[in-house]
């Protein structure tokens, strides 16, 4: 198995990609694309093990961490540029995710006898659930997406504050979200607020997924208390071609950071196995 980690993409306002790739000998591989979700990064909770069973069925595997997601190259687990993170947005988030897509299946790409470029598949946590739907109702080389306990709309974490919440952030700018995991009081920009406003029919999670005619897999928690169950619900009931997949779990599967086992729980293998089974029916289709 090839693992090449940590290598560097361009990503929105020059900040970098953190990227890894991983893939087996051979003939070239379906690639599968996957975007961590808000407050995650790539190698969370030890991923590198649901890279590995990939690229074990047959999967070229690449995962990343967006330019504007707090960490950076010298500290890829950790959130030590606050600023790049105030200036996250879901825009920001989308061109990030068209770089690796184009780097992916770019010829001059040093991995791509690996990949087969007609194989192109989507998978995402929370946030970047409800990223890698948007992406694939815009981009025609996705061939099928899956989402992991996604959002349905684009407004974390903020579509639950109250209205005057809202307006003590206009005036000041700047909200604050504290990281249950680091203890971190997180910024947030009222940039966040105006990217959204200012593109609401890009970033209209629902419509996106009406307008999908490619298979979609919805696998959620049924405990879920960071993104509610309903939020699958409202995706599978917008999704043409939309398949429900409950596990009793919560948000993140059973997992937590660090993990240092060397299996995954239980929950997280289950949507593993039934991501990858999902994936590889649509191979020949």
């Amino acid at each position: 198995m090839k693992k090449i980690k940590n290598f560097l993409l361009a990503g929105a306002g020059g900040k970098p990609i953190l990227a890894d790739i991983f893939y087996g000998e051979g003939k070239p591989k379906p690639v599968v694309l996957y975007a961590h979700g808000f407050n995650g990064f790539k190698d969370w909770a030890s991923f590198d093990l649901i890279a590995e069973q990939f690229v074990a069925a047959g999967f070229c595997f690449v995962k990343f961490n967006f330019s504007h997601g707090g960490t950076a190259p010298h500290a890829p687990e950790e959130f030590v540029d606050l600023t790049a993170y105030g200036n996250n947005n879901y825009t920001k988030e989308l061109f990030d995710l068209q770089q690796v897509i184009d780097w992916a299946l770019a010829e001059n790409n040093p991995h791509a006898a690996a990949i087969d470029k007609e194989r192109l598949y989507l998978l995402g946590h929370s946030r970047g659930g409800g990223v890698v739907l948007l992406k694939a109702a815009e981009e025609p080389r996705v061939k099928a997406v899956v989402t992991w306990a996604a959002v349905s709309q684009s407004k974390t974490p903020w579509g639950s504050w109250p209205e005057d919440r809202i307006r003590k952030w206009k005036e000041s700018g700047v909200e604050h979200y504290t990281n249950s995991r680091t203890g971190q009081q997180m910024p947030l920009y009222y940039q966040l607020y105006e990217d959204y406003q200012a593109n609401k029919e890009r970033l209209d999670i629902g419509k996106a997924v009406q307008g999908l005619t490619i298979p979609v897999l919805i696998c959620h928690g049924t405990r879920d208390e960071a993104v509610p169950v309903e939020n699958a619900y409202k995706l599978k009931e917008a999704a043409k071609q939309g398949d429900l997949f409950l596990v009793d779990s919560d948000h993140v599967f059973g997992r937590k950071h660090p993990w240092t086992s060397d299996e995954l729980p239980a929950p997280m293998q289950q949507v593993v196995e039934k991501t990858i089974q999902f994936f590889r029916e649509k191979i020949n289709t």
